[in-house]
């Protein structure tokens, strides 16, 4: 804490300040796209921006220094009313042309500040922007205070014209205090601070705002463009439950009140939107392109060029990454300013258009197809967290009986026994050698409808046996379907068993592009969507809404929510909307939200942890004397083996920082802030599930540590093993398709005569068609890269200037240090030949939880947080 005593000034002295900043039109995407390659501006990470930073800035520098005013706020000076006191105004000075610390396209500023002996310890200071355009403020660093030092302000922020504002714009030095222990002085700014970000829940938000509040998902369905868009509102009723997201104010759709309108402009909290340093930002910008405009003109040539919409045989579908796809001139004329594609097109026009080869193809082009590959992706995959040990048979269902009838399996011991090397069924439970990926009770109460489509599905179980070198072995799959007469009579379900020669090989291969395609559907809506996307979006309002800027939990989970509203923002207008991406390309078509609606029931917070999961999910049991005090019963299971040792380290890095500022758990109790941001993070961010007992209580150190564990966790290293591996797995469609749109051939049809003479081409009918997996290689490519400026876990954007704490600096210092300890030792596992399931037939070494990366298609690195 300051001290009064320590901070004593002559009178009229003056404290010279350093202000960090960029202009708009520095920062405007529109402006550097019209300057230079995008492209070049992603590749190089913004260095380029420098040369258009100087030429931009030199023309403002007269308009800064008389446009932007600072004052600054006393934090052991406190006037009348018990407020810190304020400074005179004084405005900005000189540019300042060389300084160390500036970043691609900062210029700083000086300032010098009036400031005598009774003002004391600057802690905050206002900032007031009297220009019409909005420019992005770095920092402010006070030298020389006495006794005292320098004093750094971190703020990351855009300031617009100071009319624009309700209340003045504060920013406070980097010290970190919880409530009770904030300087008097500071007391009421730090309040003030957050009912600003609180507002007062009405009317339309403006571009400006900084309000961060909540709402449900009505703004998925388009009503008034045509019935067909319109969707049920998705959360705040028992019947359809989500995660709120944040309020725009956007007024009802005319044709239903109870949906949103849309419009091209989307609310978001405008320092979510780091558009001038994040090249992810162009990411979501090429996003926004790619599906307004180029996969319309890439659908459009493809039809020109071969005139139908199938794959004939896997040669052609490989094609999109050796050959490349030829387009018209036109079509590439579009195409080329467009960011990403400038890599993917050749400037004579003979093979303009050629998509990288996705990592599972890039060794053996025929290893997908294997069982041992099928498997080992449950496990080391892009969804490697469903598959659960088998600790009952048959297979029992959850679902309701008086509804949906009896869905136990049909599957049976002599379905099994013959597959499994003299083990019998008991045996082999009681040895922990039985495991099922289950998608049959989620899928079920869907069929009937997507089977009314274009699309037909089947509700899938594929049970799996653990063989002794450590690889599974799947034994069977069951594929269900509603009773033709009603849902209440049960499903018609059928066992398929492994072949390897003749039709029923080409019938196995069917069977099991079933449960890939349920496995594609879920991870897309559930594992990515929901369970990372969805689920964080209310932690972050909440925070901002009740945890000051100073408060010590705020500043650990800031670099955790970098993004995330900007890109969830994105994906409910182009990705998840009505006849949006997944709806278009992806199994459950219209169902798609809803569908992640009905599994969010199940949504256990408390669950979300690795080892909860683990244990959940049947895969571990506790053992003391294992490390991270887990034994896995698949021990060679990488996703799980490699989630551990970062789930350890998170842990360890939490428990360290929250027991630096939490001495006791009375302290816990007594933190207004923290238990106000609990409260309506339950009750109103995840409040239709608020009646919920697993929630945490916030009342000790304990909660407080795991609940942050958990959050980073998420955030961080489950979105990354879910999101990075989408194309190097899933750009292959072959090998995770979207969609199945024909049900199993039935012998005596010409779709059974048509798979003996040509499974090549029956399967391609089956799966994903030509148009779909353009669109899905188009956007995943973008989903699965890193951008130039990413920051990854271990490492913060504010270098070492986040907090004025050391011990907390340490401890940070050490957690990226583990990091790096824990890549080697990853890398370590990859080189053993023995772990089978690490590489698998298709020679793919499992990467998605190494920490680090470099920028683009890489198939590993985990960033701090969901930013695309």
């Amino acid at each position: 804490m300051f001290s009064i005593a320590s901070g004593r000034f002559k009178r009229s002295q003056k404290v010279k300040g350093t202000v960090v900043l960029m202009h708009k039109n520095v920062l405007d995407i529109n402006a550097l796209t019209s300057l230079q390659s995008v492209t070049s501006l992603i590749k190089s990470g913004f260095k380029a921006a420098n040369g258009i930073a100087g030429s931009i800035l030199d023309t403002y520098t007269s308009t800064l220094g008389c446009s932007v005013a600072l004052r600054l706020i006393s934090a052991t000076s406190a006037d009348e009313s018990g407020k810190g006191k304020v400074g005179k105004r004084t405005f900005l000075e000189g540019i300042v042309t060389s300084l160390p610390i500036l970043g691609a396209g900062q210029c700083a500023f000086n300032v010098h500040f009036k400031w005598d002996s009774e003002m004391g310890i600057p802690g905050a200071f206002y900032i007031e922007n009297f220009m019409l355009g909005e420019f992005f403020l770095v920092s402010l660093t006070l030298e020389d205070i006495p006794n005292h030092g320098t004093i750094h302000f971190v703020c990351n922020s855009w300031i617009y014209n100071t009319t624009k504002y309700k209340t003045e714009r504060i920013f406070f030095a980097n010290k970190t205090y919880l409530p009770s222990e904030t300087p008097s002085p500071l007391l009421y700014y730090r309040q003030e601070e957050l009912r600003t970000l609180r507002g007062d829940g009405m009317g339309e938000r403006k571009e400006w705002d900084r309000i961060y509040d909540y709402d449900v998902y009505n703004d998925l369905g388009a009503p008034d463009k045509k019935a067909s868009l319109a969707r049920p509102v998705i959360g705040g009723s028992s019947t359809l439950p989500y995660p709120r997201r944040g309020r725009t104010g956007r007024k009802p759709a005319k044709k239903d009140a109870k949906s949103e309108s849309r419009s091209d402009f989307v609310y978001l909290p405008r320092d979510e939107s780091f558009g001038h340093l994040k090249s992810s930002d162009f990411l979501v910008y090429v996003l926004k392109s790619v599906s307004q405009n180029v996969i319309p003109q890439l659908q459009s040539a493809l039809s020109l060029q071969f005139n139908r919409p199938e794959f004939n045989t896997f040669d052609e579908v490989r094609t999109f990454y050796e050959g490349g796809i030829k387009l018209p001139t036109n079509a590439l004329s579009k195409l080329s300013p467009i960011p990403l594609f400038k890599e993917l097109l050749r400037t004579d026009g003979e093979a303009p258009l050629k998509f990288p080869p996705p990592k599972v193809i890039q060794v053996n082009q025929s290893g997908w197809m294997t069982d041992e590959e099928f498997t080992r992706e449950m496990i080391a995959g892009v969804n490697p967290h469903i598959i659960k040990r088998l600790q009952e048979f048959p297979p029992k269902s959850k679902l309701d009986r008086q509804l949906f009838g009896d869905n136990t399996s049909k599957v049976t011991k002599e379905h099994l026994q013959p597959n499994m090397s003299g083990v019998t069924v008991e045996q082999a439970i009681q040895t922990n050698r039985l495991y099922i990926l289950d998608h049959h009770d989620p899928l079920f109460p869907y069929l009937r409808k997507i089977n009314a489509t274009d699309t037909k599905a089947y509700a899938t179980r594929t049970i799996l046996f653990l063989q002794n070198d450590g690889t599974l072995k799947p034994l069977a799959i069951e594929l269900s379907s509603p009773h033709p007469q009603a849902d209440s009579f049960g499903p018609i379900s059928k066992v398929y068993l492994p072949a390897t020669e003749g039709v029923e090989a080409s019938i196995w291969l069917l069977a099991k592009a079933y449960v890939v395609v349920n496995d594609s559907c879920y991870h897309q809506l559930v594992s990515h969507w929901l369970n990372t996307h969805a689920v964080v979006e209310p932690f972050i309002i909440a925070t901002n809404r009740h945890l000051s800027v100073v408060h010590p939990i705020h500043k650990l989970l800031l670099p955790h929510y970098r993004d995330t509203m900007n890109i969830n923002s994105l994906a409910r207008s182009i990705l998840v909307n009505a006849e949006g991406i997944i709806e278009s390309t992806f199994l459950l078509g219209s169902y798609s939200i809803e569908f992640s609606s009905v599994v969010y029931k199940d949504w256990v917070f408390t669950e979300q942890g690795l080892p909860h999961d683990l244990l959940k999910r049947g895969m571990a049991v506790e053992d003391a004397t294992s490390p991270h005090g887990l034994r896995l019963l698949i021990e060679d299971y990488p996703y799980a083996a490699d989630g551990l040792e970062i789930w350890a380290a998170i842990k360890s890095w939490v428990e360290e920082y929250v027991n630096f500022y939490y001495k006791s758990d009375a302290t816990i109790v007594q933190d207004s802030e923290l238990q106000a941001f609990w409260k309506e993070l339950v009750e109103v961010g995840h409040g239709d599930l608020k009646n919920a007992t697993w929630w945490f209580k916030m009342q000790t150190r304990k909660e407080l540590i795991e609940a942050c564990a958990i959050l980073i966790w998420i955030a961080s290293a489950l979105h990354a093993a879910v999101n990075f591996g989408q194309y190097p797995y899933g750009g292959y469609i072959l090998n995770r398709p979207t969609k199945t749109r024909r049900l199993m051939p039935e012998k005596g049809t010409p779709e059974y005569d048509e798979l003996c003479k040509n499974y090549q081409k029956s399967f391609l009918r089956t799966i994903t068609p030509k148009n779909d997996t353009l669109t899905d290689l188009t956007i995943i490519e973008i989903l699965s890269r890193h951008a130039s400026d990413e920051q990854y876990l271990g490492e913060r954007i504010e270098g070492d200037l986040w907090t004025s704490d050391s011990q907390p600096l340490e401890a940070f210092k050490r957690f990226g240090r583990k990091l790096a300890e824990i890549e080697q030792k990853l890398t370590q596992r990859n080189n053993d030949e023995s772990l089978r399931n690490r590489y698998g037939p298709v020679k793919m070494p499992y990467t998605l939880l190494y920490p680090s990366s470099e920028e683009g298609l890489t198939c590993r690195g985990i960033p701090n947080s969901i930013s695309i």
